[in-house]
Formats: structure tokens, C-alpha cells, sequence
């Protein structure tokens, strides 16, 4: 078995062979998406008699942290083929991208989860709860008339993207560079289509969203994402949702950051139990499906900024990826003994002083510490992190974070 990085010429009809066996895609014409996908990342492969058999790709974004913006690697896919199951190639695999990432300058990295557990072993941590609303648009109570808006295509990709970047983000926003993902995404989505508004002088996509249904008729239709930079064209977004009402039944949104989309809802628990169990259920599902992981501590605590008193402390961390890198290789993991500052300048330095308290972590728990995730005093009764009583509750004060919401799936 040998990791290597993908050759399109020698690798592209096995990695389309994996992506067929896990159901990843089914048609030809989706190997396009998957190529188009695969040159906007990164990809290595675990060669197993000279054929590819798993495989990892990387894409670079950044994520906001407050007011900064912090260098992030997406892992946007991991893929086994049916002859490499249970060998455990995909997750050292992952683990060897990991660090030529972090080697490469990468301070963060975050990945979606097809279930808790099998990436904690690489130091992810849990991510915030996302929100997803099914409601009947004609209960959303917006009263605006939207402009009559643009349509917009699959072949419109290069401005959504240039949209996306652009859009309204808040503290936890993510923003993935590479255009070929927004275009593999737009292809991939079923009956996919999207209405928006172009600035008048800049002639660029102000704002819009991107719908995709298996229902054309009567819906459900998914807002696969929207963009804006303001309120106004956040309503005006919502009232385009209005107007599909005399035909569409359900539509189901992620819950935007910064908003509780309850308010904006006419009786919503009254429309809950008239549509229970039906095939236009109203309902709200919540769960945490990403994770993220600091690659890089020294960075990642260098662009974090509070304001409020500084507390310096021990910080005795463990990170679990060790176990699957090579010892020759240029990163393996940081786990340590740190002296940690926070506070309107933060940093970590290497060495531990006796006159200090000490946070014992796991890098899957600091970093859900450092993003907000959850709190000091939480994190110790649910995940690995222990402290002085005295020590979290300053901690809990210190941190006190807006909920980080990547917008953005990945």
C-alpha cells in the first residue's frame, strides 16, 4: 500500500469506480461533477496493487473568526472503495493529508461527519447545532413585494461563487476558495436552479439562493444556500420564498446565522400539528454534523482577539492524529505543553510555568473551546477537559463567543 498524490491520466477511472461503489455518483454525467470537483482540491490516493483504492481531497478556504480570517483546509471527501473497508487506510490516509496541510501553512481544518466518532480519532471535535426549518413558505410573515429577479443557471457559476465569498458572514462563517466547487455543487444538485438580484452599477450577484427538489411539482424544495450582504436583500430572499406558496407546499432552509427563523414564522406550532406525519410535515431538525480541529495553535491563537482581560495559563495538550502519522513525517499533530495567553493579544509558547493554573484538553475539545462551540464548564462534564474550578469559570467569562456557524457545507 502506497499514499501518493492523484494522477488525474493514471487515477480518474478508479476514483470514479469508488465514488460509483460508495453511491457518491451513479450517472456519467456525473464524473464530470466529480472531475471538476477533484480540480479544485487537492487529492491523494492510497495505491493498493497499483490501483487507487481510497481517497482523501483537501480544499483551501478560511474561516471568520470574529473579525479575522483564519487559514482553513475543507476536507471535502473521503472515499473507500468496497475491497478497502475496515483496513484502516482512510483514516491514516486523511491523517497524512492533515499534515501536508498543516505543513503547507493551514492553521485550521473542518470536515462534515457521516457519523460522531470515526474523525475524533484525528482530533475533530464537534461543531455547533445547525438548524434546518421545513415550513410552508405562505406562513412566512414577510410583507415586501420582491423585484422580479434574475434567473440563474448551473452555467452562472463563476458569479454565485464570487457571491458566496462576498456574502454577509458572521463569527464561524466559511468561505471556500476554489470557483470549481460552487460549479460541481450547482451540477450536483437535483433539478437544481436560482433566482437572484445583480447590483445596478457593479453588475455583480448581490444576493440570491439555490434550490434543488426531487418534487418539481408541489415541492419540497431545498435552499441548498443564500447570500446577502444586508437585511433588506435577506427579506427580499424570504418574500421570493413567499411567492412560490401558491404552488409549493413546503420549503425546507438552514436556519441563517444571526437569525431566529421562528420569528419570521405565522403560528408555527400551530402548523406543526395540523401537518404531523404527512408528506408536508412542518418541522424543525437540529443536529451537528461538522467538525473542525486547530492545525496550528500558535497561529490560530495569534488571530484571536477579545475584548476583555487577558488570562494566562498551562495548557497540557493530548491530540490523538500522532498515533497515525509516520515519525519521519513534517507534522505530527500538537500535542504539548503550551503556556497560553487570551485576551485582546493572544499566544501559545511551549513550556509550562509552575506559577500558573492548568487546562488539561484534547485538541477535539480546546479547539471547541477556542471557537465557542461550548463553554469551559461545559466541555469538562461532557468531553475531555479538566481544570481548576476557578480556571474554567474565567474561562467561561473570557470566552463568551457568538455561535459559529460555517454557512457553508462542506
Amino acid at each position: 500500500m502506497i499514499f501518493r498524490e492523484y494522477n488525474p491520466d493514471k487515477d480518474m477511472k478508479a476514483v470514479a469506480r469508488i465514488w460509483r461503489e460508495i453511491g457518491w455518483i451513479e450517472e456519467e454525467k456525473d464524473e464530470k461533477m466529480m472531475e471538476i470537483s477533484l480540480q479544485g482540491s487537492s487529492t491523494v490516493v492510497a495505491e493498493v496493487n497499483g490501483e487507487a483504492e481510497v481517497m482523501v481531497k483537501t480544499t483551501p478556504g478560511t474561516l471568520r473568526y470574529l473579525n479575522e480570517e483564519i487559514n482553513a483546509t475543507f476536507v471535502t471527501g473521503v472515499a473507500t472503495s468496497r475491497v478497502a473497508r475496515k483496513s484502516g487506510w482512510a483514516s491514516r490516509l486523511t491523517a497524512h493529508a492533515l499534515a501536508q496541510e498543516a505543513a503547507a501553512g493551514m492553521e485550521l481544518a473542518l470536515l462534515g461527519i457521516f457519523d460522531q466518532g470515526y474523525y475524533n480519532q484525528l482530533g475533530f471535535g464537534n461543531g455547533s447545532y445547525e438548524h434546518w426549518c421545513v415550513f410552508d413558505p405562505a406562513d412566512l410573515n414577510i410583507n415586501i413585494r420582491p423585484r422580479l429577479p434574475a434567473r440563474i443557471t448551473p452555467e452562472d457559476w463563476r458569479r454565485v461563487h464570487h457571491s458566496r465569498l462576498s456574502r454577509l458572514r458572521r463569527h464561524g462563517a466559511c468561505s471556500i476558495t476554489p470557483s470549481e466547487i460552487t460549479q460541481a455543487e450547482m451540477m450536483e444538485s437535483n433539478n437544481g436552479f436560482g433566482l437572484g438580484y445583480y447590483g445596478d452599477q457593479s453588475g455583480a450577484l448581490t444576493h440570491h439562493l439555490w434550490c434543488s427538489t426531487t418534487a418539481l411539482e408541489n415541492g419540497p424544495y431545498t435552499v441548498e444556500w443564500m447570500t446577502y450582504q444586508a437585511k433588506e436583500e435577506f427579506l427580499e430572499l424570504l418574500a421570493l420564498l413567499k411567492s412560490f406558496s401558491d404552488q409549493i407546499y413546503v420549503v425546507k432552509l438552514r436556519e441563517p446565522p444571526g437569525v431566529q427563523l421562528q420569528d419570521l414564522l405565522i403560528q408555527p406550532f400551530r402548523a406543526r400539528q395540523i401537518t404531523a406525519k404527512s408528506e408536508h410535515e412542518n418541522r424543525m431538525v437540529t443536529s451537528a454534523y461538522w467538525q473542525v480541529r486547530i492545525l496550528n495553535l500558535d497561529r490560530a491563537l495569534k488571530r484571536t482577539h477579545l475584548p476583555c482581560e487577558t488570562v494566562r495559563f498551562n495548557l497540557t495538550l493530548t491530540d490523538p492524529i500522532k498515533s497515525f502519522l509516520s515519525d519521519a513525517g513534517p507534522w505530527r499533530g500538537i500535542a504539548g505543553d503550551y503556556i497560553l495567553t487570551i485576551g485582546r493579544s493572544s499566544s501559545a509558547e511551549s513550556g509550562k510555568d509552575s506559577s500558573l493554573s492548568t487546562l488539561t484538553a484534547s485538541i477535539n475539545a480546546f479547539t471547541r473551546l477556542w471557537l465557542g462551540v461550548r463553554s469551559a464548564s461545559e466541555l469538562a462534564w461532557t468531553d475531555e477537559l479538566t481544570g481548576p474550578q476557578e480556571l474554567l469559570a474565567r474561562l467561561d467569562a473570557l470566552l463568551r463567543l457568538p455561535t459559529p456557524l460555517p454557512d457553508w457545507d462542506f
